[in-house]
């Protein structure tokens, strides 16, 4: 039986005229986090928009808990249990936290409309700052809300676009503690694009190195060094 919770083989992505993906192969399994790693400009955040459904890709096989998934959009993928934070976060500015966090609902049957506790104990912030507007809070209080709001749709695949970009220390290690617990919690996989080299070793299983919209490292943690890894992702 595959282990794999996402399967993704030979994933071709163009923006125009454009080849962005170049025969892409990765997969994430449930209770792991897999980093994928490289340089600006290589395709990763390319990648992510492809598995959530945000841009069609254009080839390859992409595999979702044993089911094939050919061209769906993000609104389907989020009701299969995809769930996206994107760099930058598209909070909404204007909402406040409440109303931010209960666009989430979009993905549930009525009867599961409700903010779950475990999203203040993750991150207590967000319950003093209900009634607050989005574009009022600080850029990690942001990220902290956008992780939230992505965790609300209850996701079994969770993507993570660089979520420690522009955050202040103190917040990057919460956010790292919630990554962590989210793993060891063993009912979702975690797929993190990160170029915080430390950040994404400490909690990577697996890596994968994108260069030039191809793979050019897969390994899990116990077959790379990290001087190896780190060397990779520095070319």
């Amino acid at each position: 039986m595959d282990d794999d919770f996402l399967k993704i083989e030979g994933l071709t992505l163009h923006y125009g005229g454009s080849r962005i993906l170049n025969g892409v192969d990765l997969s994430a399994r449930i209770g792991e986090v897999t980093c994928v790693m490289g340089t600006n400009g290589v395709g990763k955040t390319s990648l992510l928009k492809a598995i959530s459904g945000t841009h069609p890709f254009s080839g390859g096989r992409y595999r979702l808990a044993g089911e094939t998934i050919l061209g769906s959009p993000a609104h389907v993928l989020a009701r299969k249990g995809v769930g996206y934070v994107p760099q930058g976060r598209d909070i909404f500015p204007l909402l406040t936290v409440r109303e931010n966090l209960e666009t989430g609902f979009a993905c549930l049957p009525r009867g599961a409309h409700r903010i779950p506790d475990e999203i203040f104990d993750l991150f207590p912030i967000l319950r003093e700052f209900l009634g607050r507007r989005g574009g009022d809070l600080s850029g990690g209080q942001q990220q902290q809300l956008a992780i939230a709001r992505a965790l609300i749709a209850r996701p079994r695949l969770l993507l993570l676009d660089e979520p420690t970009e522009g955050i202040q220390p103190n917040i990057i290690q919460q956010i790292g503690r919630v990554i962590a617990h989210l793993r060891d919690r063993g009912d979702m996989a975690i797929v993190l694009v990160e170029q915080y080299f430390s950040f994404a070793y400490d909690l990577g299983d697996r890596f994968y190195v994108m260069e030039r919209g191809a793979m050019r490292v897969a390994a899990g943690k116990a077959e790379v060094t990290r001087e190896a890894l780190l060397d990779s992702v520095s070319v």
